[in-house]
This record gives C-alpha cells, structure tokens and sequence, in this order.
C-alpha cells in the first residue's frame, strides 16, 4: 500500500490508554483510527495450553532488555485481554513521592483527591467488583490464613470480573474464553467502534512525521499473523492529533526513532522507565505443616496442592501501603497465579549451594508444582530504566516468530531498589516459612533480570521539564498535536496494580485533548456518555480483520 490516507485522529494502540482516547474522540465526532500491533481476538480463540501458535503467544509481547524483561499485552484490546482484572486504586502516599529526583515527581494539579473522580468513572464503565470471602480460591484463602498466622492483615482485591461468569480455570492471564472479564473489548471499544472508529489489527507504527499543515503523518508496516517477524505490508496515515498509547515499552521506542523525522525529543523519552517495583517469590507448601498449623483441610488428607485453581489475584497483604513509612519500604504483597511456561523456568529451587534452576532440587520442585504459592511484591522502585537507541523496526528485535525478542531497555537497580525488593522479601518469608508452612525463593535477576508485567513511567507526565517528557495534559513537550496516554504516562511505582490509574489518568487527560484537537480544526465535543451499555456485549471481530487497511 502506497498511497496517503487521512483522519482526524490516530491512536496507536487499544489497550486501556488508547482505547479511552478513542471513544471519547470517536463519540465526540472526530474521525478515528486506532492502529494496533497486535491481533484481534475474541472469546473462542483463547485456547487453554501454551503451544507456540496458540493464543498464549500471539497476545503476548516478552521483550528481554539488559537487567529488565518485560511482559505486555499484544491484541486488540491490548493488557485489559491478558492481565489479571485487579483494578485497585492508588494510596494517597503515592502521589506525593519524591523518588530519585528529590522532589515531587507528579504534576502538582494530580493527587488522590483530584484523580478519584476519574476513577469513579472508570469504574462506571469497567464495573470493579470488590471481592468477598465467598469468592477467594484456595491459594488466596492459603496466603489469607498465613497472614493471619503471621499477625497481618489480609484483603480481597477489587476486580474487574463478572463473577457470575468466572468458572474459577485459572486461565485469565492467557485471554478469558468465558467472557468473564471486564475487559476493553466489552465497553470502550464496542463504544468506539459504535461511534465510527476504525480498528486495525496486526498494524505496526514505525514512525512519525511532520506534515507541511502542522499534522503529523504515520508510518506503519502491516505484520503476518502468524509470523510476527514478517512484513506484508505498509503505510502512512496523516493525522491532526496522534495518540501514542502502545505501552511503555513501545511508545518511547517509537517516539526516539522518530526523532529524526519530528525533531528532538524531550530528555525524559525513554528514560525514568518503572517495572512498578515487581518481583515474584515462590512458595513451595509444606502440605502436612499448612493443614497443622493453619488449620486447612480440603479433603483427601489435603491442605492446599491447588495452585492451578483459581483466579489470578485474589488476596493482597496492604500492611505496608501506609504513608508514614519511609519511601521503599512501602508495598504489597498480592497472592498471584503465574502460569507454566515462564514460571516454571525461572522459579527456583534450594540447592545444596544455593538458589539453582536446574538438578535434582529443580526436578522435585517442579514435582510439587500443585503446591506452589507465587506472591507478587510491588515495591517502590528508582525509575532507573533507560531505553537505548530503538530497532530498526518495533519496539525489539525479533527472535521467535510470535512473542519473544531482544530489546533497548537497560535498568540497573539502585541500592534504594534493591533494599525495597529485600524488605518485601523479608515479610514474605516472615509470613511463609513462620512454624515450617512453606520454603520461599524470590526469583532473582541473574537469568532474564527484573521483571514487571506494569511498565511504567518511559514518558511521564511531570511539571518539570527535565524530568517529565509530558505536561500535566499528556501532551509531549515540544510537539503540539502528539499525546501519550498509556502507562508510558505514570510518573513512578505505584505499590498496587496499575491499570485504574492508568485509565483515571487517560480519562482525565480527555477534556484538555479534545480542546486541543479542535485548536487544530478538528470538530469533535467532550461530553458524551460514558460507554456502560456495552458491558454485556464483547466486541466482535470484523470478517475482514486480518485483511488490512
């Protein structure tokens, strides 16, 4: 494809940030189209194993950097399809950190007050059901029982689920085939596409330009759907707004390659990356010890050995989400269901010299796997991400046809990150292996480095402009017309799960776009209602999806 197509407004991405963007523009009138990089899937494509081929790997992007592997969300829909629906909101502490720049790092017009009406939009169109105890699987009532054990405190997590769907599988992280999960393919994008809102699967943007009428145009290169390292196809878009939302390891890559084409990009584009602070330990329970000790019985002389039951989160341990701790020693600690594949590789075993992957240990280990206990640390980590000079094309460079490649993100954590993941996993062994109920190992970095399944931060928003590539309206310094609203867009580690602060903040950033697009001749309102009749009614996928633009 060679020739030049227009819009109003092209959004890069539909994962919760584009997804936002492209509902309240396309419902207010603007002409839109949302190019995303990955597939569009839907209910009866998510397949139960992790075969190469099958959904697991194609809705997924793991991208190995140096010191940090990240995990994201690769479909229509982006992270809402794959991620784990624990929709918290963020304490009141973390908006006021100083990390290491020693000073407040979020805009001084954001704090907890002025974004919980943003939130409680959010959760008007993404219904967040607080879990009760009725609800908890057996990992969640394990973890619960210890904390109690251990003198903590134990809550179920607020998510966004249909529980009268949710058939307890397990199987949430690899796309929900019982359409028990709120995600974007149920309420802003049917919106969108409602509105008139074109979406493109298997659409990759490479780069942006400068038109000669002060808009910008798009460059993309349409991707094989079943081999993503092959191009079939490209393009440009020109467009009057753009909006970069392909995550935080995506966007900053996108906007440095585009440096050459748009002029410099602000200091702060890939750099300041957060991993929001995460790190997993694994438990391996000592079933005779967790049945004496906390009491558990689930028949057939069985205390727990159900770690393939259940629902990602379902637990979390807050003791430590109080603001008059000192910065990183705050965190939480969240009951998480890892499935195989990734997990069963990096988990560790107690050998003989040490924590070893491979051996005898291993083999036993992975033996007991039905008693294993995964617990999620989110600490409050330094920003030390930094992204190197971008690929040639994408946000990596591809080693297998679907999901995995070698990426530009360095991150070398300090000593004040390191301590943060050394007091979590203090409390975690402090709760596990109290009276002999578990063994816990941390994953460390020695393999694939830290990881995080939350990129943040890779283009904060901020008021200082050394320190923040965005203004406190999302818009990217020195380069009217361009907008990031993805998790890019957080300033710092938020200590719980990251996708309603996400979306508050691209909510929020909404009203001051939609002025901004019709500063630029764009005849688009801000107003229209909110998305809730979609709920019920998942996004389908056009015939002609794969067939590109």
């Amino acid at each position: 494809m060679t020739s030049i197509e227009s819009t109003d407004v092209l959004v890069v991405g539909s994962g919760f940030g584009g997804a936002i963007a492209a509902y309240h523009l396309a419902a207010g009138g603007a002409k839109v189209v949302v190019l995303e990089r990955g597939p569009w899937l839907q209910a009866e494509d998510f397949d139960h194993d992790y075969l190469l081929g099958k959904s697991y790997t194609k809705v997924f992007d793991f991208v190995a950097g140096d010191g940090m592997s990240v995990l994201s969300g690769n479909c229509v829909g982006g992270g809402s399809v794959v991620y784990f629906a624990a929709l918290p909101r963020a304490p009141r502490f973390t908006f006021e950190r100083q990390g290491s720049i020693g000073r407040r790092m979020w805009p001084k017009a954001i704090s907890r007050d002025t974004l919980d009406p943003w939130y409680d939009r959010v959760s008007q169109v993404i219904p967040v059901v607080q879990q009760g105890w009725d609800d908890i699987s057996y990992a969640g009532g394990l973890w619960a029982a210890a904390c109690n054990h251990a003198g903590r405190t134990a809550n179920p997590v607020p998510v966004g689920i249909d529980k009268a769907k949710c058939t307890n599988c397990n199987w949430m992280m690899a796309g929900c085939k019982f359409d028990a999960k709120r995600s974007l393919l149920f309420n802003y994008l049917p919106g969108a596409v409602a509105n008139g809102a074109e979406i493109r699967p298997l659409h990759e943007v490479q780069q942006l330009e400068r038109t000669d009428d002060g808009g910008y145009r798009v460059r993309y290169n349409q991707i094989d759907e079943e081999d993503y390292r092959i191009t079939v196809g490209s393009g440009t878009i020109d467009a009057k707004i753009v909006i970069m939302a392909a995550g935080a390891g995506a966007t900053p890559v996108i906007l440095q390659r585009s440096e050459a084409t748009l002029g410099k990009m602000p200091h702060a584009v890939g750099r300041y990356f957060s991993g929001n602070g995460e790190r997993l330990n694994t438990a391996i329970i000592n079933e005779d010890r967790a049945r004496e000790v906390l009491g558990l019985d689930r028949g057939n002389g069985l205390a727990y050995a159900a770690n393939q039951i259940g629902k990602g989160p379902v637990v979390a341990n807050w003791d430590h989400l109080d603001g008059s701790l000192p910065e990183y020693r705050r965190f939480s600690l969240e009951q998480l269901y890892f499935p195989p594949g990734l997990g069963t590789i990096l988990a560790q075993a107690q050998g003989a010299d040490g924590p070893t992957w491979l051996g005898v240990e291993k083999k036993e280990m992975l033996r007991r796997w039905q008693s294993w206990l995964t617990i999620f640390q989110i600490v409050e980590d330094d920003n030390e991400g930094v992204f190197g000079p971008p690929p040639p094309t994408g946000n990596a460079y591809r080693i297998s046809q679907q999901m995995l490649g070698r990426g530009p993100l360095s991150y070398d954590p300090t000593p004040n990150t390191l301590g943060a993941w050394a007091a979590a996993d203090a409390e975690v062994r402090d709760i596990l292996e109290r009276d002999g109920i578990a063994t816990v190992l941390p994953w460390t970095n020695d393999l694939v480095g830290a990881y995080t399944v939350h990129p943040l931060a890779s283009c904060r928003i901020g008021d200082d402009p050394e320190t923040s590539a965005l203004d406190d309206r999302h818009e990217l310094r020195g380069h009217p017309g361009i907008f990031v609203t993805d998790g890019s867009a957080v300033p710092a580690a938020l200590t719980v799960n990251p996708a309603l602060t996400i979306s508050a903040l691209a909510e929020r950033a909404m009203p001051g776009i939609v002025e901004a697009a019709r500063a630029r001749g764009i005849n688009v309102s801000y107003g229209a209602p909110l998305p809730t009749a979609a709920v019920t009614k998942p996004l389908m996928r056009p015939v002609t999806a794969t067939q590109g633009a």
